[in-house]
Parts: C-alpha cells; sequence; structure tokens
C-alpha cells in the first residue's frame, strides 16, 4: 500500500470549504444511492480531456506509453497525467477536492474509500461493474475493500489495479543451517514458535542473541494477518466501533510474548532504523510483510542467501485459511462531468491492455489472465512459488479499512501513534498488555465516532 499522508488533512480542508453542502446521502439496505454524477455525459464523438492524478511516478513513462495506447484508440479522449511521488500524492489531492477541483479520475489507497466516499467525493462505480466487468476475469475477492459502507454489501467507489497479500517470509540458509524444516502452509503458532526458538542464536558468545527467529512491530502488514489468521477481529460487524475480540487478543498477546517471553524477536526500539532491513541483512529468519517487498528483497539479498514465503501460521481458532490482503485502484470523482470516459480509461487501465512489467514482483494484477501468465509468475526467481499469492487471491478476508483508518492504526504520517504506537510500546516492554489495549480502544473510537 501506498505510504500516504495522514487523512486528517483531507478533513480539515474539506471542512474549511464546505465542499459537501447539499451532497448527503440516503441509504437502501446499506447501500449509498447519493453518488451519482451531477455532470454531463458526453456524447462517443464529442472531445473530452480527463485529468488523472497518478502517485507512481517511477512508472511514468510506461503510464505515458499506455495513455498513448489509449488515446490513439480513443481520439476524442484526452488524458492530462500528472504523477506526485507517494510523500506529495495525498496533500496535493486532498487540496485539490477542498477547493472543488477534484481530477476525473485518481488513484485511490484502500485504506482512504471509505473517507472519500463518506465525504461524498467519489462516484458510486458498481453500475458501471456490474454492466461491463466480466467477474471471472478479476480477482472479486478485493472488491470488498473499496465498497461503503457496508464492506460487504456496499457499492463500489473505487475498481482494483492490482493486489498484495501478507505472507511469512523465511531464510533457507538460516534453516538449514539449525536442521529445521521449512514452514508450510499447514504450521500452526506451535510450529512457529519452535522453529523461532532454534533459530535465535547467539553467535558470539556474548549472552545476546546476534540472530533472531522472528522480527515483528506494531505496523498493520506485521499485526493483523495473526488476527485474522486466528478469527479475530478488531472492529465491530458494522466497522463503526474498535473491538477487539478474544481471538485478536490472544494473538496480540502471542505476538506480545515472542518478544517479552520467549525472547525470539527483538524490540522495535533496540533494533532502530533497521526495521526494515532485519530480514534482508539476515538477523531475522522470519518475517511477516506484505507480498510487495518480493521485489526489493530481491535487489537486496541479491545472492547472499535463499529465501522463501508461505502463508501465516495459523492460530488455535483458526478455522481456514483467511488471507489478509488489499488492492490499489483508480476512483473516479464524483464532481467530474466525464464519467463514461473516465470509466473507458479505467477499464483500459485495469485490464490486458495493461504490461506486466507494470506489477513487479508480489504486485499482482487484478486481471486474472496476466496474473496468470508465465511472465508474472516468473518461475526461476526467488520465491518459486508466486502462484501461493495467486491463491490467496481468492481468499481475502477482512480488513481493518474505516473512515479515518490511518489515523487510528498509526499509520504513514500518524506511524508512532495509534494502535501502532501502543503496541510499539507493548513489544518495548515500556506498556502492560492490558493498559495499551485500553488506551488504544479509546482512542480509535474518539476517532470513529466524530462526525
Amino acid at each position: 500500500m501506498l505510504k500516504q499522508k495522514s487523512i486528517t488533512a483531507l478533513a480539515a480542508l474539506i471542512g474549511i470549504t464546505g465542499l459537501l453542502a447539499g451532497c448527503g446521502t440516503s441509504q437502501t439496505n446499506g447501500t449509498s444511492t447519493a453518488n451519482q454524477p451531477t455532470g454531463v455525459q458526453t456524447a462517443n464523438n464529442e472531445k473530452v480531456k480527463l485529468t488523472y492524478f497518478s502517485w507512481d511516478p517511477a512508472n511514468e513513462k510506461l503510464n505515458r506509453d499506455l495513455i498513448a495506447q489509449f488515446t490513439k484508440q480513443n481520439p476524442n479522449i484526452e488524458i492530462d497525467m500528472q504523477a506526485y511521488e507517494p510523500a506529495t500524492y495525498w496533500t496535493k489531492i486532498s487540496a485539490l477536492a477542498a477547493s472543488g477541483s477534484t481530477p476525473d479520475v485518481m488513484d485511490m489507497s484502500s485504506g482512504y474509500v471509505d473517507e472519500w466516499a463518506g465525504k461524498g467525493l467519489l462516484y458510486d462505480m458498481q453500475k458501471l461493474v456490474d454492466r461491463d466487468i466480466k467477474s471471472n476475469d478479476y480477482y472479486t475477492s478485493l472488491y470488498t475493500a473499496v465498497r461503503y459502507p457496508d464492506k460487504q454489501k456496499g457499492d463500489m467507489y473505487a475498481f482494483p489495479i492490482n493486489y498484495v497479500t501478507t505472507v511469512l517470509y523465511y531464510n533457507k540458509d538460516l534453516f538449514d543451517k539449525a536442521g529445521v524444516s521449512y514452514p508450510t502452509e499447514k504450521w500452526t503458532w506451535d510450529d512457529f514458535l519452535n522453529a523461532a526458538k532454534k533459530l535465535t542464536v547467539d553467535t558470539n558468545g556474548d549472552g545476546k542473541p546476534d540472530q533472531w527467529g522472528f522480527f515483528t512491530y506494531g505496523r498493520y502488514a506485521q499485526i493483523e494477518p495473526w488476527i485474522y489468521q486466528n478469527n479475530g477481529d478488531i472492529l465491530n460487524a458494522d466497522k463503526t466501533k474498535f473491538e477487539v475480540n478474544d481471538n485478536a487478543k490472544e494473538a496480540l498477546q502471542f505476538l506480545t510474548d515472542l518478544t517479552l517471553k520467549y525472547k525470539v524477536s527483538p524490540s522495535p526500539k533496540s533494533v532502530g532504523d533497521q526495521k526494515g532491513t532485519m530480514f534482508q541483512t539476515g538477523k531475522a529468519a522470519m518475517l511477516v510483510e506484505g507480498s510487495f517487498a518480493i521485489d526489493g528483497f530481491r535487489k537486496d539479498v541479491g545472492d547472499k542467501f535463499k529465501w522463501g514465503m508461505t502463508t501465516i501460521p495459523h492460530g488455535p481458532h483458526s478455522t481456514k485459511e483467511v488471507t489478509y490482503g488489499w488492492p490499489d485502484n483508480m476512483a473516479i470523482a464524483k464532481s467530474s462531468k466525464n464519467v463514461e470516459a473516465a470509466w473507458k480509461f479505467i477499464q483500459f487501465m485495469s485490464g490486458p491492455s495493461r504490461p506486466v512489467e507494470q506489477f513487479p514482483g508480489g504486485k499482482v494484477p487484478a486481471y486474472k489472465p496476466t496474473a496468470m501468465s508465465d511472465a508474472w509468475l516468473e518461475k526461476g526467481k526467488l520465491p518459486d512459488n508466486k502462484g501461493l499469492i495467486l491463491k490467496q487471491g481468492e481468499s481475502i478476508g477482512p480488513n481493518s479499512y474505516t473512515k479515518s483508518w490511518s489515523e487510528w492504526r498509526g499509520y504513514a504520517a500518524a506511524v508512532g501513534s495509534g494502535m501502532n504506537g501502543e503496541l510499539d510500546q507493548v513489544f518495548d516492554g515500556v506498556k502492560p498488555f492490558d493498559a495499551a489495549l485500553q488506551s488504544m480502544t479509546k482512542y480509535a473510537n474518539d476517532i470513529l465516532s466524530r462526525k
């Protein structure tokens, strides 16, 4: 997922301008019915200009080549693409939304759909999807991330372009050296813990481990996979309250014990700015992270050691395989006067025309034929089982996305606060588990209760 600025900035900007006056929504069976376009649809042969905002400047040339193909096929549609670095993307687009100048088409994070849809900024795409998309061609399990307000029955306010999942990475060389069998998709927490103990080693005899069996900290991609793989949840059914159920508490306590009781994972504070390199440098034998990390691991690890990946170990209350994953998406502004042209562009950018080169490593095309191609599977490269991520794409389960998710979760600009910050304090041994749980619950619900 893109590392965005806090959505708090959007709320503040929009609140000042009164942009949403007269844009209330009515609800029928949990589905929004008010976000239909206010603009006039263009005739097929009328010249139109769309503004498209991208958060991916690294792929700007590829995107411009794609746009050139699209406009050649659709000479009546001009695309003005503006690409911004992730650090500035949300600040820029939020300011435009506040001034009433939202681009026609924009890259949209799953973590921000609820906020933007709730503010009436996104066009309800459900009828377009129902009309034009062949469900067998796409990973439809991704749709739950972009539905609003109900993640199961609500309408879609963005369309997935690609997705990532969360996996357990492991260092094969360290496993071989310790004589430990590689992780499998059937691993339980007990299997994981037994391996982590054997892989935690004091190599220089100073009484402190130099090699750890595992590493974790309070970030969403490191925590939520364990919760969902234990049939747990941190929100109530309609995602209006932060409620950590018993199975989720069990998962959080297990992760806490890995650091404080079993001492197979170092504290976040002790590793400092090495959080993002513990696995690549061989200091941690296992790591839970997004599949998006594959491309970076290949570059950072090189031929220093062999590594693999598998699913998250099952907790004692696991009843089936549950994958925590999320898509990156494209959305249409409700204010766009050229919805049909915008939708045509999104279909082009999310379908067979988009080359496999734009989905490096563990970024999976939402369009199945591209995802299942030999070019994407990259046989002969590590990890040697990328097909696992395709299988996970069929079982993507719950997520914690709500309005102001980044704020209460402690993500991006809010990192160090919220749930992330509280859990890091627990793993550092600074704050008791129960006290942190109480603090994060109050903090999250104060945010979720805001109008």
